[in-house]
């Protein structure tokens, strides 16, 4: 719970990327090579009220940097990038949209499809090449600085098999135990049930020594599944990479039950690799949103059509 924010903001370190607990405060660092400035805003813990907003220092080699003072855990924020709105050029700034941090460990709030979202105004006659004033901070995901633990456990002493003896198995975390008779129905479909004991025994019964985990990331379901009351089984739709989704989770702290999950499947002598797709983001073509790549900085994050950088 947040008593007192400082009345500015410190110049930080320009790594590492994201928002990392250190020295009595937090340090935040974000890439955009053409943004003029970023605002770091500060949040309540639900979210939903903005209580201060600092700009950021730099930028120094495309780096925007910050370091608050005080803070700690559990502090909730988001961004807001300004520069050019220059769609013909790839730039899509919009200071109106608060922004994800591409580096987020934890995601709060739950994405709504709203038209407030995108940095176009829907129906204008100008299309995607419009421009919308609408803030959508009330409705927009935010991020939540996680708390130092240090190295992923298994990190530094993982199984490694060569390549001559590799039996890998491709496995959807959810789909894997979602009937397992001897997974309990309270752990199937999740972390947990991916590293209990009957499923251990399963891959080791198979002489599986390395599990490829299918997206395992923080994602969003397509606008037109949503409207269908679907979701988007297999994950190709990633918004946070470095964090995992929560939809898995037999907990509400899924960060911990991962870890958890790779140190019991490390111990078993089980190599975890994760499949990750960067060519498929919920920010969809140049009619989608702009949620955090593509308004932190459209330009470099995505590779643009040549002759139509829009």
């Amino acid at each position: 719970m947040i008593s007192v924010l400082p009345q500015h903001i410190e110049e930080g370190r320009p790594e590492p990327m994201g928002a990392h607990v250190r020295d009595g405060g937090v340090n935040f660092v974000v890439f955009s090579d053409h943004a003029q400035a970023i605002e770091l805003c500060i949040f309540d813990a639900s979210g939903a009220r903005e209580l201060r907003r600092y700009a950021l220092h730099g930028p120094h080699d495309g780096l925007f940097h910050g370091f608050l003072p005080v803070v700690g855990p559990g502090l909730v924020y988001g961004l807001r990038a300004h520069g050019p709105y220059k769609p013909e050029l790839g730039h899509r700034f919009n200071a109106h949209k608060l922004l994800l941090d591409p580096w987020a460990r934890e995601i709060v709030g739950h994405h709504q499809w709203r038209p407030e979202h995108h940095g176009h105004a829907l129906g204008h006659p100008d299309g995607h090449r419009s421009f919308d004033t609408r803030d959508n901070a009330a409705y927009a995901l935010k991020a939540r600085v996680a708390e130092s633990r240090g190295p992923a456990p298994g990190g530094l002493n993982a199984p490694r098999h060569s390549a001559s003896e590799l039996v890998l198995y491709e496995v959807h975390v959810k789909g894997f135990s979602a009937l397992h008779p001897e997974i309990p129905p309270a752990l199937r479909g999740t972390y947990a049930g991916l590293a209990h004991p009957a499923a251990i025994a399963h891959f080791k019964a198979l002489g599986v020594t390395t599990l490829s985990l299918l997206p395992v990331h923080f994602h969003l379901d397509e606008p037109g599944l949503h409207e269908r009351g679907k979701v988007n089984y297999w994950g190709y739709n990633t918004l946070g990479f470095f964090c995992p989704n929560p939809r898995y989770a037999a907990t509400a702290q899924p960060r911990t039950e991962f870890k958890a999950m790779v140190r019991r499947l490390h111990a078993a002598g089980i190599e975890v690799l994760l499949d990750v797709v960067y060519n498929h983001t919920p920010e969809g073509d140049e009619r989608g949103l702009p949620l955090a790549w593509r308004g932190l900085d459209h330009a470099s994050w995505y590779r643009l059509a040549e002759d139509k950088a829009r």
